[in-house]
């Protein structure tokens, strides 16, 4: 049994959960919820706050700010409290009030922005409220999901070798895709060690990142209402976009059978399936 004194040293890296006998496929979902962040932005939090810190970005009276649909900014609000930090998470009607309070439990922050951008929606609305802050006050580091290199390089250091080292013979990886951190750390991984993968990406319809029509998304999680920076077609082989419904649809098969699962995950698998 592992013995911590920082929560964010803790993150169970190997479990995955067998969906055939329950959808029909041979389809193997990796679980990252078990942290204390409860999710897998744990990663990409704790890569960008360390990366910040080697570079000498994070000093005395310092205050991290970041726009997150949720699950970030939970992460971001444990690390902030372990090492001492200030924190302020910018966020949209669509977060989850829990999600929310464990922030606000957590010490952070919370500013909600309440009216959308008139040409990005809100979330070009939370990254103007994040520009206005840092040019209010020098105090304000901006960690940037959207363009960190600690978003996509947490995921290629973690994420990728954990799914390679568990399954030699993997056919077909389904990334969803948000910030596409998570997407293209597991892409460029793959790209330069098992290039026979198919990397398949899975986004919610209403969401632009690929080319799509802007449309009103109420499960938050995946899918931009501006293109992510981050974003390297060439080393995707496919995308799936799913219906909110359809996401709503997966959640209820997952839940029937012991397992209550996210929306992320259930757009996931529906678009596999």
């Amino acid at each position: 049994m592992p013995i911590i004194k920082d929560p964010h040293l803790f993150n169970e890296q190997s479990l995955f959960v067998d969906l055939e006998g329950m959808l029909g496929r041979r389809l193997y979902l990796k679980i990252e919820g078990f942290n204390f962040a409860g999710s897998i932005k744990l990663k990409p939090a704790r890569e960008m706050v360390e990366r910040a810190e080697r570079e000498g970005l994070i000093g005395p009276g310092s205050i991290l700010v970041e726009s997150s649909s949720g699950n970030l900014g939970v992460a971001l609000s444990m690390i902030a409290a372990s090492k001492g930090y200030r924190f302020v998470c910018v966020i949209d009607p669509r977060c989850n009030p829990a999600t929310r309070q464990v922030m606000e439990s957590l010490g952070a922050q919370v500013d909600l922005v309440t009216e959308p951008d008139p040409v990005d929606g809100f979330l070009g609305a939370r990254l103007n409220h994040v520009r206005d802050l840092c040019a209010s006050d020098e105090r304000y580091i901006w960690l940037n999901q959207y363009s960190n290199p600690g978003n996509w390089g947490a995921h290629y250091r973690w994420t990728a070798p954990e799914i390679s080292n568990q399954f030699p013979d993997l056919d077909v990886l389904f990334v969803g895709a948000g910030t596409t951190g998570t997407l293209m750390g597991c892409a460029r991984y793959f790209r330069e060690h098992r290039p026979d993968v198919r990397i398949v990406a899975v986004d919610a319809v209403g969401s632009v990142s690929f080319g799509g029509r802007p449309a009103t998304r109420l499960i938050p999680g995946l899918g931009m209402s501006v293109r992510p920076p981050q974003l390297d077609e060439s080393l995707i082989d496919d995308v799936v976009m799913v219906e909110e419904l359809d996401t709503v649809r997966a959640c209820h098969r997952l839940a029937a059978g012991g397992f209550m699962l996210g929306g992320s995950t259930g757009t996931v698998v529906h678009g596999a399936i």
